[in-house]
């Protein structure tokens, strides 16, 4: 009976859609986090009776024929790179991306990754790097004696150094843009990695066309919703629950079946 399996995969489908919903919300406080949604396509159908053949020698074509769904399975679970809000900080190495854009780091094997959590601080070194140690590239240090670090909106990192007066530029922040930020692949720990789907970066400066600014004592909130997740949550229950349903159904048809033999 085809009705077991076909209900199956629709189980199977809203089991990883609740997992999907699950990782949104469990990352609802993690800084620039995008929220992800699955999506699903049909699968095969198979066709017991073909649409435009004559029913017989002669006679015109059958208008409709009888082509039977197999289910359904998971096409992809698309990442929303949606604007999160901004919140303000007291940390001058905190950094937000209003738009488009990716702050680049260097990760442990000196391979360049990408991400919008700019929650930064300083090495031992002086140097800019996130919360996991990576150095952000370009690669800025800042002097022990600076008293005061400025980044403005274009990415300049300046700072007062003791004894000076003027503000000293340290160095310049880019941003990378992608032609499909959704190819992206999401590696943990606010980090993602270029990909063939996602194209090679675009390099530019803040503020420029095209790339999002920065600013300077903030951060990007997650952009997952909670009243949306729980809505979502809801529907891929009652899913799971009527693809059950279905396999009883289909269960006592054919138990029917089996006790009119016996």
């Amino acid at each position: 009976m085809r009705a077991l399996a076909i209900a199956a995969t629709g189980m199977t489908a809203q089991q990883l859609n609740l997992e999907v919903i699950a990782n949104n919300i469990a990352n609802i406080n993690t800084t620039g986090f995008k929220r992800a949604r699955a999506e699903f396509t049909d699968l095969i159908y198979q066709a017991e009776r073909a649409a435009g053949v004559p029913n017989r020698g002669g006679e015109n074509a059958v208008p409709e024929g009888v082509q039977i769904g197999l289910g359904v399975r998971t096409a992809a679970i698309r990442k929303l790179h949606m604007q999160g809000s901004l919140t303000s900080t007291a940390n001058k190495l905190d950094l937000a991306l209003s738009g488009r854009g990716w702050l680049q780091v260097s990760g442990a094997d000196g391979e360049t990754l990408y991400t919008r959590a700019g929650a930064f601080n300083k090495s031992a070194a002086g140097q800019i790097v996130t919360i996991d140690g990576y150095v952000v590239q370009p690669a800025i240090t800042i002097p022990d004696n600076a008293s005061n670090v400025v980044v403005n909106e274009s990415g300049q990192v300046l700072a007062r150094i003791d004894g000076e007066p003027e503000l000293q530029l340290l160095g310049q922040l880019t941003l990378a843009n992608f032609a499909n930020e959704t190819g992206l692949e999401p590696i943990g720990g606010n980090l993602y990695r270029e990909t063939e789907a996602s194209g090679a970066p675009v390099v530019g400066v803040a503020g420029e066309a095209g790339f999002a600014t920065l600013h300077q004592g903030y951060l990007e909130n997650s952009n997952v919703d909670p009243v949306k997740e729980i809505t979502e949550l809801i529907s891929a229950q009652r899913a799971y629950e009527m693809n059950s349903k279905v396999i009883q159904a289909a269960d006592d048809m054919f138990g029917t079946v089996t006790k009119g033999i016996r």
